[in-house]
């Protein structure tokens, strides 16, 4: 975090170093400062170059594997898994319904029966349960 705060930094002051060179140029008529102002642009593309390769190259986190024999010990039934993972990303009750064709009753059975199975009382213990699990990857 700190090298990216102090490459942005860098960045912004070599801005405002091109900026005052660019005043003193049109100020005062010097046309080789052009080339100066070429070199740093020149620079900046190397930079940002450099950046974008970087952040491409990083590899991917692997994904956590899911223990499907706990699903199983848990009796945890595929429909409740499809709701725990859309209870994951932040759906309403409304919202998972629509996305999997259910209406809003029986989403809300699921989610009941989904925190009796995963000893919680609200949905975010119950995602806390199940990620200390094994089951869902937040």
């Amino acid at each position: 975090m700190k090298k990216t705060i102090f490459v942005f930094s860098a960045l912004i002051v070599s801005l405002l170093v091109l900026f005052k060179i660019s005043t003193y140029s049109y100020t005062s008529g010097n046309s080789r400062i052009e080339l100066v102002i070429s070199g740093i642009a020149i620079l900046f593309f190397g930079i940002g170059w450099y950046i974008n390769r970087r952040s491409a190259s990083k590899k991917n986190i692997e994904p956590e594997v899911i223990n499907l024999d706990k699903l199983d010990d848990l009796g945890i039934s595929k429909r409740e898994y499809e709701v725990l993972v859309q209870i994951a990303k932040g759906l309403s009750n409304k919202e998972i319904g629509d996305t999997l064709h259910l209406s809003e009753s029986t989403v809300k059975t699921h989610v009941s029966n989904l925190l009796v199975k995963l000893d919680a009382k609200r949905r975010t213990q119950a995602l806390q349960r199940a990620k200390e699990l094994n089951i869902i990857a937040i």
